[in-house]
């Protein structure tokens, strides 16, 4: 089990790897408080994909990685990726008008 380094690679990598095998894929990630680290695994019980980090940015990136694979379990593995995002997501829901105070 090697560490992927580049985010990029990762993401293309496990997506691959879910395509290929939809029944036996695993998306597991561990956040460990003390050292603020956080790790992406990826597998199907023959190739390990892990991927760690300890920048918060990247809980964005992990929301679109959750976000892709969702879509894919959802709606199979033919389903086009490249309207799947995060981003795009919540700017699409209007906003919420509320009772609190204006700012």
């Amino acid at each position: 089990m090697v560490y992927i380094t580049s985010w990029d690679e990762f993401v293309e990598r496990s997506v691959q790897l879910y395509k290929a095998d939809p029944q036996s894929t695993r998306y597991c990630m561990k956040y460990r408080h003390c050292d603020g680290k956080l790790v992406l695994k990826v597998t199907d019980n023959k190739e390990c994909l892990k991927f760690k980090t300890d920048q918060a940015q990247d809980a964005k990136k992990m929301e679109k990685l959750n976000n892709i694979f969702f879509a894919l379990m959802a709606r199979g593995p033919d389903v086009d990726l490249s309207e799947v995002t995060g981003k795009e997501q919540m700017e699409a829901q209007p906003a919420k008008k509320g009772r609190g105070r204006k700012q």
